[in-house]
């Protein structure tokens, strides 16, 4: 305990102090040593966590960011697409660009598979492709023209029937297996593991059949029963038609080997350094690689390991901007963003025993089978993972796909194509510090330089003119860097404040448009 003033003070009260204030709440020290004056000067730096439980204000900054960056790219008039087609096809931030069955990965020599569809699967149309990714517009019989976008949630299949929530009521256990012994979390794991595979082949589909670069801002979030489901905003009007049709005709093989029966369960094959392979603990014959396992699918016969695709239901609208309703869908779309996976729909502060049970039987099955070829998991199933080395063992993976509060979701929650709005995420940060700085220096107050202590920074003599340092924070610092930071904090948002106000009396009619560029939604 500490006192600050008069008063003792806990390190939980100074974050809940924090937190209220808006200021991170586990910022990290750094020692900047200027080598052109001498001088050094010690920084406090936001954590930049996304995630509520870790700090609150640093993941509302982060979900602000995203709803910014959702809204810039949603409704645009103008193209951002280069000139000339690329010529190699590569338009999106996210997308891997995989053929229909062809094996992971970009080596050279990579192993492929037929791209024949299968039986079952209707076949897609492919149309000509327009370079262009702003939607058409549409006149109504008044002569007012609109250009509307879309807003698509993507489900997965049922496995087993589940407790239904009912409508204004609270009931235990919803979302949970009426009967967990039959519900099929195997299936429901493998398929959260490999979900954003299907959501690319799902763009991919969509793209041919729609005949133009379709652009999206998609989150990806669990359903209350813990399956991932996608809310997709697209730039541009699709026919519903063809969005149904991608989806039932849209599905992902996975083609690795064979991993539904362990091999190991009890002991665990041992690493022999000088064959830099592992072995059966018994035996001492060595594991087949993964690439002697793979080459076991080498024929005719062959099925792929796991086959995933979307459940029937699929949630379509119409969105036209400047709209309530639009505001309102970006930030239904980004409700989520700063929850864990397992604690969505979770209540802290009353539990649901059924509730927390599903997510460990979820959490079992994730945490046992294997996220990627690389993944120490395969050694459960008698298999060398791609590339290993010592000190694997089956359940410990590190891959954050393992960890209870993702369920399979290791990977970006947020899903974004290259030309959404033409600009990166930092871009956009950047763009809101922009608008409060416009704000200050057009009522007088100078604020402090936008590139000072940064690390591209020379000397006169050309030296790297800031070097940084890690500095450790003890418990008696946490209160001292805290509190420095909730008043700094709190000095410059008087200021702001006051520069706001300045600059809205300054205008005669501002217009809201809630964008980056308006002060109100800058801070």
């Amino acid at each position: 305990m500490t006192t600050v003033g008069a008063l003792p003070f806990t390190n939980d009260d100074i974050r809940q102090v924090a937190a209220n204030q808006g200021v991170c709440v586990r910022p990290v020290l750094r020692k900047v040593h200027d080598q052109q004056t001498g001088e050094t000067h010690k920084l406090v730096i936001p954590c930049g966590a996304t995630r509520e439980y870790l700090c609150p204000p640093c993941a509302k900054k982060a979900q602000r960011l995203r709803m910014q960056q959702c809204e810039e790219g949603w409704h645009l008039e103008e193209e951002v697409l280069p000139d000339e087609p690329d010529d190699q096809g590569h338009d999106d931030q996210d997308d891997q660009g995989h053929d229909e069955d062809q094996d992971e990965g970009e080596q050279p020599n990579r192993r492929t598979r037929s791209t024949r569809r299968r039986s079952e699967m209707a076949d897609l149309p492919k149309v000509p492709v327009e370079h262009r990714t702003v939607g058409r517009t549409f006149t109504a019989p008044d002569g007012k023209t609109y250009r509307p976008s879309m807003f698509v949630t993507l489900t997965l299949p049922s496995y087993g029937r589940i407790v239904t929530p009912r409508k204004g009521k609270t009931v235990r256990g919803a979302g949970t297996p009426v009967d967990p012994g039959s519900y099929d979390y195997r299936r429901a794991a493998l398929d959260a593991l490999h979900f954003p595979r299907l959501f690319d082949r799902w763009m991919q589909n969509l793209r041919r059949c729609a005949g133009f670069k379709v652009q999206y801002f998609a989150a990806i979030e669990e359903q209350r029963r813990l399956a991932p489901h996608a809310h997709v905003a697209m730039r541009g009007a699709i026919p519903r038609k063809v969005l149904r049709q991608v989806t039932n005709a849209t599905y992902y093989s996975l083609w690795w080997p064979p991993h539904d029966r362990p091999v190991y369960v009890h002991r665990t094959p041992a690493w022999d350094s000088e064959a830099e392979r592992y072995r059966d603990p018994d035996t001492g014959f060595p594991l087949p690689t993964w690439d002697e396992a793979l080459a076991e699918l080498d024929h005719d016969e062959a099925q792929p390991a796991h086959v995933i695709r979307f459940g029937s239901q699929v949630d379509i609208k119409g969105v036209i901007a400047p709209s309530e309703d639009a505001n309102r869908t970006i930030r239904y779309l980004t409700k989520y963003l700063t929850k864990a996976v397992a604690e969505t729909h979770a209540d802290p502060d009353n539990p649901d025993p059924a509730y927390e049970a599903h997510i460990d039987r979820l959490h079992g099955e994730v945490l046992c089978l294997p996220c990627s070829e690389t993944c120490a998991n395969w050694l459960r199933f008698g298999i060398q993972p791609k590339d290993p080395g010592p000190g694997l063992t089956p359940g410990m993976c590190v891959s954050k796909a393992h960890d209870r509060e993702n369920l399979g979701l290791g990977g970006r929650r947020v899903q974004v194509s290259r030309n959404w709005s033409g600009k990166t995420l930092g871009q956009h940060k950047a763009d809101r510090a922009e608008v409060v700085r416009q704000v200050l220096e057009a009522s007088g107050i100078t604020p402090p330089e936008r590139d000072r202590w940064s690390a591209d920074v020379l000397t006169d003599d050309g030296r790297r003119r800031y070097v940084w340092e890690d500095m450790p924070t003890d418990d008696a610092d946490y209160i001292d860097v805290v509190m420095a930071s909730v008043m700094e904090q709190q000095r410059w948002r008087s200021l702001y404040e006051q520069a706001k106000a300045q600059w809205t009396s300054a205008r005669a009619s501002p217009v809201d448009t809630r964008s980056a560029t308006h002060p109100d939604h800058a801070a």
